[in-house]
């Protein structure tokens, strides 16, 4: 009986010992794939590139550019603009770049020490040109490490497209070319527009002087006026106390002015908060022409820089205005990513491209810098994507970014550029 018990036991033991044996063979084995697909993974994400075409060679489209160079992901990268060289260096907008934008660029390696500008307030101002021909510099040193092409003076079209020879073509289009580029339509995205309010009013003016300098100056800004337009039946007075109870947060909704630009070419954007009274409405309806080009004749001379002229009579015809006031609107496009399935191609747009502010007060590089600060995730989940869910998740992501952009200026752009 001692012999049969001993026997069942030495056979349990066998099989215990068996089953423990199977289940750490069968862990080892497990252990070792997943260490194996971790590892592959790891090389596969490391060695995936794409090839990136920008199209537009302007502030956004070269940030972009250089936001694809950091992003280590870039098999070739090729950026097109119909403008040639000297067209772009010459153009001589001024831009703000603020403190945001600031930390942005010099995170892609933008040396503001090496531009032509000015700094007040943390914000850096400069011209288009300069600042392009800048970004240009950059990415062409990248050309000794990497295969980048800068082709100017050459235009986006459906011969460009065919002439890629197959299995060469980009991966990732970035569309930089302006709200009135061409290039989404040759890509099949819909240009269909949403336009909301960004509950103000505004108007903008120009003034051109031939005679003085080019240079970039910072930008002036005035808060709470008020205008005696007494003359024209309004008492400010009581318009006043009318706008204040009338405003929903019980503010006087009083003009915020910007002069901006070098002095050679100056502008000045004036907007309110919107509200129902009497000085809004009488703006927002007058058929006078002229009340508004006074409004900004007195308020450029009023809060000028020391150093500028005086806009005077003589001066006087070179100011060109808006006629009233106008509500400020906020456009922005339907679709800002797509996915062609047949080329296997994602395109997204930045910039104008994908946002258009009827108010110009020159934070258009700015807000088209927002955008920017999600490419380098994209880019990074495209290159690695195993399949198409992975391509549809990046697409949402960037999507999701873009209308959070829209969003935030619409409720808060204005008090950050114009009203503070």
């Amino acid at each position: 009986m001692e012999r049969v018990e001993s026997h069942l036991n030495s056979e349990q033991e066998k099989y215990e010992t068996l089953a423990l044996d199977t289940v750490l063979s069968t862990l080892v084995v497990v252990l070792v794939y997943v260490v194996i697909k971790v590892s592959v993974d790891k090389v596969r994400h490391w060695r995936a590139r794409v090839s990136i075409l920008v199209v537009g060679a302007g502030p956004v489209g070269l940030t972009g550019a250089l936001v694809a160079v950091r992003s280590r992901k870039v098999l070739n990268l090729t950026i097109l603009d119909e403008r040639s060289r000297a067209a772009l260096l010459c153009r001589p907008q001024q831009i703000a770049l603020d403190p945001r934008s600031v930390k942005f660029l010099l995170d892609l390696g933008v040396d503001f020490d090496n531009i032509e500008g000015c700094w007040r307030n943390d914000h850096f101002f400069t011209k288009i040109g300069v600042f392009q021909e800048h970004l240009l510099s950059i990415l062409e040193q990248r050309k000794q490490t990497m295969d980048i092409r800068i082709l100017l003076g050459t235009k986006f079209t459906d011969e460009y497209l065919r002439k890629i020879p197959p299995g060469q073509g980009p991966k990732i289009i970035v569309v930089a070319d302006g709200s009135c580029g061409e290039s989404s339509a040759l890509l099949g995205v819909s240009s269909e527009y949403i336009v909301e309010s960004c509950n103000a009013y505004g108007a903008n003016a120009a003034l051109e002087r031939p005679d003085q300098r080019q240079v970039p100056t910072p930008e002036i800004r005035a808060h709470n006026l008020y205008f005696d337009l007494s003359a024209y039946g309004i008492d400010v007075t009581s318009a006043g106390k009318e706008a204040t109870l009338g405003h929903p947060t019980g503010i006087k909704p009083g003009f915020h002015l910007k002069i901006y630009g070098t002095f050679r070419n100056r502008y000045m954007a004036l907007a309110c908060p919107a509200s129902d009274a009497k000085v809004l409405r009488f703006l927002r309806h007058t058929p006078n022409s002229s009340v508004m080009k006074n409004i900004f004749h007195q308020s450029f001379n009023a809060y000028k820089t020391d150093i500028e002229p005086r806009v005077s009579d003589l001066t006087l015809p070179n100011l060109q205005c808006s006629r009233r006031l106008f509500e400020i609107m906020l456009s922005h496009r339907r679709i800002t990513s797509a996915f062609i399935e047949g080329e296997n191609i994602v395109v997204t747009l930045e910039g104008e491209a994908a946002r258009v502010l009827n108010f110009d007060t020159g934070c258009g590089v700015n807000l088209g810098l927002r955008g920017l600060e999600s490419s380098e995730a994209f880019i990074y989940k495209i290159a690695t994507a195993v399949d198409q869910s992975d391509v549809f998740e990046a697409l949402s992501a960037k999507i999701k970014h873009s209308k959070q952009i829209v969003e935030d200026f619409r409720i808060n752009g204005l008090s950050v550029s114009v009203f503070e």
